[in-house]
């Protein structure tokens, strides 16, 4: 398999500078881009697949989100935000230098891309919303938050990925070389021969500092981004997702930019977008 080229980028934040670290596909020069940006607890390899079905016609760029995978952690966790990863996000494409982009998004990344995309003036041509939308489901933010930022360790890659599989049933069907890739990048050398997480337990302190106040506000904000949206937009929902809900999704397909909508059956939340019949319907909206 081809390898993609680790890059970084710095970023402003609260308390400095960080780096935010970034895996490049494709022509480094060419104008054409796509940005596929990963879950809360993921990292930029997880679209290794897709970016290879892609990367021959553009230049695919997946960012490790600050705190996950390569990128550096925050002194203050509370940076753990979508405001401030839209900011790193709005440097990066500084650094591409592209006029327009397209935005593959997954669960959080398509947050993001959200918030990019409603920007004034803003280079995002098509966004792929992947199993998320303005309205979050709590019960999926339960889910998530009783494991995020929880101690673990493991003897192998094997048992990480068991103990991850348990967490990600969502993702639907995978083979064990499947799983086993997206593993890898997940996990890291611990100071005792084992593996641990790839990202940074903090990223859990903002979501458990959330009140139901705050989440009503912040939806309200994203249905208003999601309705002064323009761009071509392509909504993604595993068909048992407990986090993009039948009746958010549909009303994204007659609000803001009248989204496509396509369901993958036997998945929940969120697609991984490995498996071909869901790389086909990415591949036919970005490059159709």
């Amino acid at each position: 398999m081809t390898e993609p080229r680790l890059r970084h980028v710095q970023c402003l934040d609260n308390r400095g500078l960080h780096r935010m670290a970034y895996w490049e596909w494709g022509d480094p020069a060419s104008p054409d881009v796509v940005v596929c940006v990963h879950g809360l607890t993921r990292q930029g390899r997880d679209f290794d697949t897709l970016a290879q079905d892609l990367c021959g016609r553009v230049r695919v760029v997946c960012p490790d989100v600050v705190g996950r995978g390569q990128s550096d952690w925050l002194q203050d966790p509370m940076g753990y935000a979508i405001a401030s990863y839209v900011a790193d996000m709005v440097t990066l494409l500084a650094r591409l230098d592209a006029r327009q982009v397209d935005w593959v998004g997954t669960s959080m990344g398509g947050l993001i891309g959200l918030g990019v995309a409603s920007l004034a003036g803003s280079p995002i041509r098509r966004l792929v919303l992947n199993d998320v939308g303005p309205t979050i489901e709590p019960a999926a933010v339960a889910r998530i938050g009783a494991y995020v930022g929880q101690p673990a360790t493991w003897r192998d890659l094997d048992e990480a990925a068991d103990a991850l599989w348990a967490l990600s049933q969502g993702f639907g069907p995978h083979t064990r070389e499947q799983w086993l890739a997206l593993t890898r990048p997940q996990v890291r050398g611990d100071d005792h021969g084992g593996l641990k997480p790839h990202y940074d337990p903090a990223v859990a302190v903002p979501i458990r500092a959330m009140t139901p106040q705050m989440a009503a506000a912040g939806e309200a904000m994203l249905w208003n981004a999601y309705d002064g949206l323009r761009c071509a937009t392509l909504v993604l929902r595993g068909a048992q997702s407990d986090l993009l809900s039948p009746a958010t999704a549909q009303a994204m397909t007659q609000r803001g930019p009248g989204a496509r909508l396509h369901e993958f059956a036997g998945v929940g939340h969120a697609p991984m977008l490995v498996q071909p019949e869901q790389r086909v319907v990415v591949r036919e909206f970005l490059l159709g």
